[in-house]
């Protein structure tokens, strides 16, 4: 003899509830509405405006003149400048995020550790990351500075020569100190402090598992440690890259591009045809440009993290 499953009715909700419901979403909506309403006016709406006017010529005088694809064309066949500073930017990042990455991680452990007055010395650690890159800048380029700056003091008085590395005014030095800057704000900064925040996330007890079976410090670092940071180490790597790309304040401040082009970035590059020669049109195509670089950078990143990242309880 079969049975048949009774299901119950479906009760509707009371109209009291529905009200509540409705009340909760609208009072949502108004708490979001400030964050929407400056995603629509500062980021969706400038993107627009400046994706149609990287099809036109315009000056901020007279009106945007439709041009179609000439400034995309012009971008790749006659600006001297496009390759060179695209080229020099990506170099900058090559150096930038591999060493940054792991002087943050190396920082972070160091703070990591449970010593007396371990809280101070983080919070003092992180303090010249306070600073304001344009003050930074200031600051490193007299430390950088080829006559009187600290730096070159100790080289001369270490090596008892006269000689010493240029900097800023050499070509062949400029880009060296950039990256030192970039370096020291990166293992003091927001990197160190997110690796910080994954060493304590790491469980106690695969440490604890691993000194049983007899695991060193190496051994605890790379078979605990650093797979269980992977997905800090992605997500730094994503910022870390992004932020190596969009390099401008530092270089507009200390070396102004120079000397010789050495320092001149895309992000600088931009600036000078966008607020210089008030090209925005041609401006908005270098950015548009910009812009798909960096998505297609950070999708084949997305990408390829499947193999090597590992979030603790995923199933497969």
């Amino acid at each position: 003899m079969s049975t048949k499953a009774i299901s119950s009715p479906r009760i509707p909700l009371p109209q009291w509830t529905k009200s509540l419901r409705a009340k909760e979403a609208i009072a949502g909506y108004i708490f979001l509405s400030p964050w929407l309403l400056g995603i629509i006016l500062f980021i969706v709406g400038p993107m627009m405006t400046s994706g149609f006017l990287s099809f036109t010529r315009y000056d901020m005088v007279n009106p945007p003149t439709f041009v179609g694809l000439k400034n995309f064309i012009e971008i790749f066949t006659k600006d001297r400048l496009f390759w060179p500073s695209l080229l020099l930017t990506f170099r900058y990042a090559l150096i930038v995020v591999p060493f940054s990455l792991v002087g943050a991680l190396s920082a972070a452990m160091l703070l990591n550790q449970a010593l007396r007055g371990t809280t101070w010395f983080r919070t003092f650690f992180f303090l010249p990351h306070l600073t304001p890159i344009v003050a930074a800048a200031v600051l490193w380029g007299w430390i950088f500075n080829a006559d009187v700056g600290p730096i070159n003091h100790w080289i001369r008085t270490i090596t008892g020569s006269s000689e010493a590395p240029g900097w800023f005014r050499d070509p062949d030095w400029a880009m060296t100190g950039l990256i030192i800057m970039a370096m020291w704000g990166a293992i003091g900064g927001n990197t160190m402090l997110i690796f910080l925040a994954g060493l304590q996330g790491v469980p106690q007890e695969l440490y604890d598992a691993a000194v049983v079976d007899g695991a060193g410090l190496w051994a605890k670092f790379r078979n605990v440690t650093l797979p269980m940071l992977t997905p800090t180490i992605f997500f730094n790597m994503v910022l870390g890259i992004i932020g190596a790309l969009r390099v401008f304040a530092a270089a507009y401040v200390a070396t102004q591009g120079g000397p010789a082009y050495s320092t001149w970035f895309y992000a600088l590059h931009i600036y000078t045809r966008a607020f210089q020669y008030f090209e925005m049109g041609y401006a908005s195509a270098l950015a548009w440009i910009f812009f798909f670089v960096l998505f297609v950078f950070t999708y084949v990143q997305f990408r390829q993290s499947r193999r090597w990242v590992y979030y603790a309880g995923e199933v497969d």
